[in-house]
């Protein structure tokens, strides 16, 4: 009785069972993993709402500041008004920056001070070239918007149509043909730096040396 017991729950599998070999994902190699490694993926993502936050917030300084100067400095000295309205508004966007990335994006503990001057050191190695394409772009869109005035007046106007007061006379000094230069070329030159903030953010402003991040 006992033997019989034994005999049926004993398991003989005639065949083993098949384990399937795992398959090794494509993990890049060289220098393509090092540039992979610069951007984890749900920091990098992070660090793009906060940038996005960044870009506006940036760009409406920069407006802000440039529709200003239109009242003080002529409109054919545009080229050189963006660079200063660029530079005035600085400061400000470098330190919101500065601690939007650090809160929400790299999460380092203390070193206030000396991250907060590496944030502008980051952002001086760009300031420069973004001076000069800032003016540059300004000038060129100056002569696309003179070859296609009547156009963008129509679409403008069909958007002033439904606004009054304030907002109305802010939208017709913004959208004068060379005014209207000025304000494009700040929006696309702030976008385009923001990959590069990034992996100088990354690997000068907030990079550390043990385990100092916040969880």
């Amino acid at each position: 009785m006992s033997s019989s017991r034994s005999d049926s729950t004993e398991v003989h599998p005639e065949h083993p069972p098949v384990v399937p070999i795992p398959q090794d994902p494509f993990i890049p190699r060289g220098p393509l993993r090092r540039l992979v490694n610069l951007f984890p993926a749900g920091q990098f993502v992070r660090y793009i709402c906060v940038g996005l936050f960044n870009t506006v917030f940036g760009y409406c300084t920069f407006a802000i500041t440039l529709f200003l100067l239109d009242h003080v400095v002529q409109q054919r000295f545009l080229y050189l008004t963006v660079i200063a309205a660029s530079l005035i508004c600085t400061p400000l966007n470098i330190t919101v920056a500065y601690f939007g990335y650090k809160i929400f994006v790299f999460k380092t503990r203390g070193n206030y001070l000396m991250e907060w001057f590496k944030c502008f050191g980051v952002y001086g190695v760009g300031m420069l070239p973004g001076l000069l394409a800032v003016s540059a772009v300004t000038r060129l869109l100056q002569s696309l918007i003179h070859a296609h005035g009547p156009e963008l007046h129509v679409a403008v106007a069909a958007v002033a149509s439904h606004l009054s007061g304030r907002p109305l006379s802010a939208i017709e000094k913004m959208s004068s043909g060379k005014a209207m230069a000025g304000y494009l070329a700040g929006a696309l030159v702030q976008g385009f730096t923001t990959i590069f903030s990034f992996v100088g953010h990354k690997k000068v402003t907030f990079r550390t040396r043990g385990p100092q991040h916040l969880s």
